[in-house]
């Protein structure tokens, strides 16, 4: 049995990570909402909300977690080659609506979205906080890829990219990975596995050094005010 939360409980109230379900795996909690507090204190705590539309809101807590640290990112050959002659321009911030919106957008391979209006409309909310951040590829003034996240202390957790010009959505990865040690980023969550990710450099750690982790580099609540 997984926690049920209302939308009047309090903002931090999650269960134990070791309540996640096997199967589902990594199912934490369903209901509450995507106000901007729970949603901090959620990401503080390495929970992620993910649900389709038509769904009560679901956290999640997997375990192994998927990790990238900037230092092992991969950069192949064709991709240092494209980040040279591309043309490619990055950005941070200049238009966060628009890329979720293009995260959100169908697939030819997955037609359906779990970016819902309510999830636009909750990390707009967390960006106008400073919280919430993108990282955008423009060419010749047209937005064709990027990523956004979250960003709390030196972890960002990564939520979505997308790709309207090949290796697009990678290049945002590297100018982000570009960017880290200036930003003061150690850590980016991926979630969850995927074959993209792991051609890039991501690896699975076990849920308690994640945990673990987010308790020295994760921003406090007490500190929270604007993470810009």
């Amino acid at each position: 049995m997984i926690t049920w939360l209302a939308p009047d409980d309090p903002p931090d109230r999650f269960p134990p990570h070791e309540a996640a379900l096997r199967d589902p795996s990594g199912l934490l909690a369903a209901g509450g909402d995507l106000k901007p507090e729970r949603l901090l204190a959620a990401y503080e705590r390495g929970i992620f909300p993910w649900y389709s539309p038509g769904q009560p809101v679901l956290w999640w807590s997997p375990d192994p977690r998927e990790v990238l640290w900037p230092r092992e990112f991969h950069r192949s050959r064709s991709l240092r080659r494209v980040l040279r002659q591309r043309g490619f321009e990055l950005h941070q911030d200049r238009d966060f609506d628009a890329v979720v919106s293009a995260c959100a957008a169908p697939r030819s391979r997955s037609p359906g979205t779990w970016i819902t209006a309510e999830m636009k409309a909750a990390y707009s909310a967390l960006h106008a906080r400073g919280f919430a951040h993108s990282y955008e590829i423009w060419l010749e003034d047209a937005l064709v890829g990027g990523l956004y996240g979250v960003r709390l202390g030196s972890v960002f957790f990564g939520e979505s990219m997308f790709s309207r010009q090949p290796d697009a959505s990678k290049a945002a990865l590297a100018g982000l990975i570009e960017r880290s040690a200036a930003l003061g980023i150690e850590l980016i969550d991926c979630q969850l596995p995927s074959a993209h990710l792991r051609s890039l450099g991501s690896r699975p750690i076990p849920r308690r050094e994640f945990l673990a982790f987010l308790s020295t580099h994760a921003q406090p609540a007490s500190k929270r005010g604007s993470a810009r």
